[in-house]
């Protein structure tokens, strides 16, 4: 983390002078100077990094350059909506994708296979803002389904803002939810396939068929068992990276996420806003692969935390 700090910090240095964007065009140099010192960008890098540290070991990442508000406190505040969007999505992905994959894997030379794979390889190679646009088109714009952008109405529960629990913040979250899941889906085909073609000649399947049970309980119990171990590691994954780069998506949807936020501080050279994004996206996936690695415990006793190499 040290380390990864120190980079990040060094490379949103080198973007740009936040000056030229909060100083007017008409300010003169003593008070673009000004400006300078009282965000302390005219000591040296070296100076400027100490300083955000012995503040982030408090929890304190500064201050917005912008609204002068707590940077950490408006990553979280639009934490929720990434949380949501992330999660909608992998579960129509897993939800969509772990069938179709168990079907491709039982019958890979069937039509019906062919086109699953073939639907994958779609997922794979469409960009998201291109499938993002194409679904604003059809059910958006020339249907009139869905709401273009936005999250729509929200439900306060405490301090959180949950759109999941109104009719119109569905209605919202279909098209983003969908064009993430859209790509996401295609790797849970794939890894569910292949599970599902190892899976098949071993003997516990084997000796399942031997006892007289049913197809579906071998599929549904026997099988299914087994292939969600890499199934859950990959979606455990894949959720990470939604929602550290769900950036795209959220910007052409106008979901008002940690992306959508992450965009604007760029755009706007909003310095600790985007340090302190960057290093809690890598502080959230290193606790996600923690919490992958203990799933993968729990589904297979056989593997101890201890002994995995």
């Amino acid at each position: 983390m040290l380390v990864m700090s120190a980079l990040v910090f060094a490379g949103i240095y080198m973007v740009g002078d936040p000056v030229s964007m909060l100083a007017s065009p008409e300010a003169t140099e003593a008070q673009r100077a000004a400006i300078r010192a009282s965000l302390g960008l005219d000591l040296p890098l070296w100076r400027q990094y100490l300083i955000f540290m012995g503040q982030a070991v408090r929890g304190d990442f500064g201050n917005s350059f912008l609204t002068g508000e707590p940077a950490m406190r408006l990553i979280l505040e639009r934490m929720p909506a990434t949380v949501e969007l992330a999660s909608v999505a992998m579960l129509l992905s897993v939800l969509i994708g772990v069938p179709l994959g168990i079907l491709a894997g039982l019958k890979p030379k069937a039509v019906g296979s062919r086109a699953i794979m073939t639907g994958s390889v779609l997922g794979f190679s469409l960009p998201n803002f291109w499938v993002g646009l194409m679904l604003i088109m059809v059910f958006a714009v020339m249907l009139g389904w869905v709401p273009a952008g936005g999250r729509g109405d929200t439900v306060s529960i405490g301090s959180l803002q949950l759109s999941v629990l109104t009719l119109d913040g569905w209605l919202s979250l279909a098209l983003p939810a969908t064009t993430i899941a859209f790509a996401k889906c295609a790797m849970i085909i794939r890894v569910t396939r292949a599970a599902t073609r190892e899976a098949l000649p071993m003997d516990y399947i084997k000796f399942a068929r031997a006892k007289g049970l049913s197809e579906k309980r071998v599929l549904g119990v026997h099988l299914l068992k087994n292939i969600l171990i890499p199934v859950v590691t990959v979606a455990g994954l894949e959720f990470g990276q939604v929602m550290a780069f769900a950036v795209v998506t959220e910007t052409v949807f106008s979901w008002p996420g940690m992306g959508k936020l992450l965009i604007d501080s760029i755009i706007n050279l909003d310095r600790p806003v985007v340090v302190a994004y960057l290093l809690l996206i890598v502080f959230f996936l290193v606790m996600l692969n923690l919490v992958v690695d203990i799933i993968y415990t729990v589904l297979d006793p056989r593997v101890r935390l201890d002994s995995r190499r």
